[in-house]
């Protein structure tokens, strides 16, 4: 590490988002050829997920959810400044990332819970459980592009390149 750097993200959380998008990548790739991967992929989901939920609560500092997740006046006042161009950098997660992390968190249980559901006596041949899935699917995949938007728009606005930063764990100080 040098001076001008900062380990932001740790190896828990790295694992997780990388997996994470491995994970929805293999399960939506798979939805209509290979049952077994699909469920799999999905289950492996979950579980990153509930690895998060705990990991938010014990990780290091910028991993913790007190660390990001931010009031409603919080994220009211980012959300303005960057309307006019004047949002601050974040060493960790900015408020609307927050957000969006807590989106994807709780679409990525709604996917799974449903997919599962839809593999026991109660779920099996329901058309809303179905039709309640796959809609989870579609706000998802919404919801990634708007993520990567993002992270490519805060990369160029903040001449930090957030993709490398998940990938490394290190940010400019």
């Amino acid at each position: 590490m040098t001076a001008d750097r900062i380990r932001v993200w740790d190896i828990p959380v790295r694992v997780f988002h990388w997996g994470l998008v491995a994970m929805f990548a293999t399960a939506y790739l798979t939805s209509d050829d290979a049952e077994a991967p699909h469920l799999w992929a999905g289950y492996a989901a979950l579980a990153l997920v509930a690895f998060r939920l705990v990991w938010g609560f014990v990780g290091s500092r910028h991993a913790r959810f007190a660390d990001f997740v931010p009031r409603p006046a919080v994220l009211r006042d980012y959300v303005g400044r960057l309307l006019r161009g004047q949002e601050p950098r974040h060493l960790g997660h900015n408020p609307a990332a927050a957000v969006m992390i807590l989106f994807l968190l709780a679409m990525v249980g709604v996917i799974g819970a449903t997919g599962w559901l839809m593999t026991t006596d109660w779920g099996w041949g329901s058309e809303a459980l179905e039709e309640l899935h796959a809609g989870a699917v579609n706000l998802t995949l919404s919801a990634v592009a708007l993520h990567v938007a993002a992270a490519i728009f805060e990369s160029v606005r903040h001449r930090e390149n957030l993709v490398r930063a998940m990938v490394t764990g290190y940010k400019r100080r």
